[in-house]
């Protein structure tokens, strides 16, 4: 799915292109999902992977159940058998989807081997772990004032000049507090704006980590 999700294809359109890919094994998928794919809204395709040998009668049986359920309500499907488990017949497997994907983008222009959406995530960590450093940089600093108060969220974010992220400023304090790393809080965590907070004793240096 990372692959073919994309906003912009390769001309720099918008096209917010993709497919929703899921996968289960065995029957555990039956009220997983094949409710939605036998009487749902109608946009995908099925492909069966079966073990020519050695499958169950019970997986077996659940396999050619669930086909002929979604042929019946004509829901598009193939079946991909596989005679025997190993290695090549697993790295076919991949090679086959990987190339499908290939093919696939290809075909709506668009350029599947790049994540630019896994990139934006990764940078939204990173302001998010910079922001707690901020924030408890803050509340040291408050530790070692005359006198010793705690610091509304409000107060919290005014500091670190951060009005804007009150919201995440707030699940980084609740975090701290439930993992007992030296931030301490007192009100009522329901109601965001009764809470107050100060730094215990601590090391900065372990609470960074």
């Amino acid at each position: 799915m990372e692959s073919l999700g994309k906003e912009f294809d390769l001309d720099g359109n918008r096209v917010n292109q993709g497919i929703s890919v899921y996968g289960n094994k065995g029957s555990t998928d039956q009220h997983a999902y094949i409710q939605q794919l036998r009487e749902g809204v109608h946009n995908f395709f099925v492909t069966f992977i079966e073990q020519g040998v050695t499958c169950g009668d019970y997986l077996f049986g659940m396999l050619q159940g669930t086909r002929s359920a979604l042929y019946a309500n004509n829901r598009e499907s193939i079946t991909v058998t596989v005679q025997e488990v190993t290695p090549r017949s697993v790295g076919a497997l991949i090679a086959l989807y990987e190339r499908a994907v290939g093919i696939y983008a290809s075909l709506v222009n668009i350029n599947a081997y790049h994540q630019p959406g896994v990139e934006a995530g990764k940078k939204a960590a990173g302001e998010v772990l910079a922001l707690q450093k901020r924030v408890l940089a803050v509340l040291n600093e408050a530790r070692y004032s005359e006198p010793v108060e705690p610091l509304t969220l409000e107060e919290v974010a005014d500091l670190c000049h951060a009005a804007e992220d009150i919201e995440m400023i707030y699940k980084i304090i609740a975090h701290m507090a439930a993992n007992d790393r030296a931030l301490i809080a007192e009100g009522n965590c329901g109601s965001p704006r009764s809470i107050k907070v100060f730094l215990g004793e601590c090391n900065l240096d372990e609470l960074y980590a």
